[in-house]
């Protein structure tokens, strides 16, 4: 199977053209989300250590050689450690670090970042931005051996399918730990269908296999696709059903116009509330149908092209 057998009507390659749009969205909300907490008040550290004069170019050798350093944890905050040695500091993001697989509580979190304080981690700069006065460290990529992102980026190309482990999942996608490497899944790359929030899709520590979408060794970016590697349903939804037909579907969520309700191929209907009978005119829908509860539906139409689909509620048991 070819890349452009996943979406045969728009190449790989045109999409990935496209990708720099979204990309660009992506990263500044990385960015925000980044600084949020490299700026956030340090619990532990900091405030009376006195902070090194770094050597950027000692930083980029380390970044372009993808070389190992180990460094002394100094303190930490709720996204990740502070870190430096005498010509250099940084942060270390919460889900680069290898003994921190999810804190139960925020209690838990902290005193898991607290037991670090002190030691010293190897470490691999994962970012390395001058003008903002940024280093970002990675102790998974620290893992993987040094050269490995070299070697990987060596390998990876549009259209290549990567193993994975999920790292990190936030409102805009999941991040994917490749050996060495981190690539994103975009929400709108986790499913065919709606996706609510990506946690519905996956879960940190998850392994994962994806499809490359694009690269982009100079930022050390790659993009991926979890759908991708299936057969977009829209394209052979007409091939199995026709208006007036009925099958059953799964409600996902409930919204103030309606229910939506997943198909057994995995796309997603609106039941306008139009079609959904209340005992009672003061009754609201969450109280006829709910999240997760299998329902009898008829197809009133779809539109493959700009992916609507409606519905109406047959029976609330099916």
């Amino acid at each position: 199977m070819s890349p452009n057998d996943l979406n045969p009507s728009t190449p790989l390659e045109e999409e990935s053209k496209m990708d720099e749009g979204w990309w660009t969205s992506v990263l500044s909300e990385e960015t925000k989300i980044l600084e949020k907490v490299e700026g956030a008040s340090t619990d532990v550290g900091t405030e009376e250590a006195e902070v090194p004069d770094v050597d950027w170019e000692y930083v980029q050798s380390l970044y372009e050689n993808d070389e190992i350093i180990s460094l002394e944890v100094t303190g930490y905050n709720r996204g990740g450690l502070l870190v430096q040695a005498e010509n250099i500091q940084g942060f270390v993001p919460i889900s680069h670090l290898i003994e921190m697989p999810g804190a139960s509580s925020e209690e838990d979190r902290k005193n898991r970042l607290n037991d670090y304080i002190g030691k010293s981690i190897e470490l691999k700069v994962i970012e390395c931005e001058p003008a903002m006065e940024r280093i970002v460290f990675s102790e998974r990529a620290a893992q993987a051996g040094k050269g490995k992102r070299k070697e990987l980026f060596g390998s990876l190309g549009a259209g290549a399918i990567a193993s994975g482990i999920v790292t990190n999942v936030t409102d805009f996608g999941a991040f994917i730990d490749l050996g060495g490497v981190e690539g994103l899944i975009h929400v709108s790359e986790l499913s065919w269908g709606r996706v609510q929030h990506p946690n519905d899709v996956v879960r940190v520590g998850q392994k994962v296999e994806t499809l490359v979408l694009q690269v982009c060794e100079q930022n050390s970016r790659v993009a991926l696709s979890l759908k991708r590697l299936h057969t977009n349903p829209w394209y052979s939804l007409l091939d199995h059903y026709q208006p007036g037909d009925e099958t059953t579907a799964l409600i996902t969520s409930i919204t103030r116009f309606g229910a939506f309700a997943r198909l057994p191929e995995g796309v997603e209907g609106l039941i306008h509330i139009s079609s959904i009978e209340l005992p009672d005119a003061e009754m609201s829908v969450e109280q006829v149908i709910q999240p997760g509860q299998t329902v009898a539906v008829q197809i009133l139409h779809i539109d493959s092209e700009r992916r609507r689909l409606g519905l109406g509620l047959v029976d609330i048991n099916a």
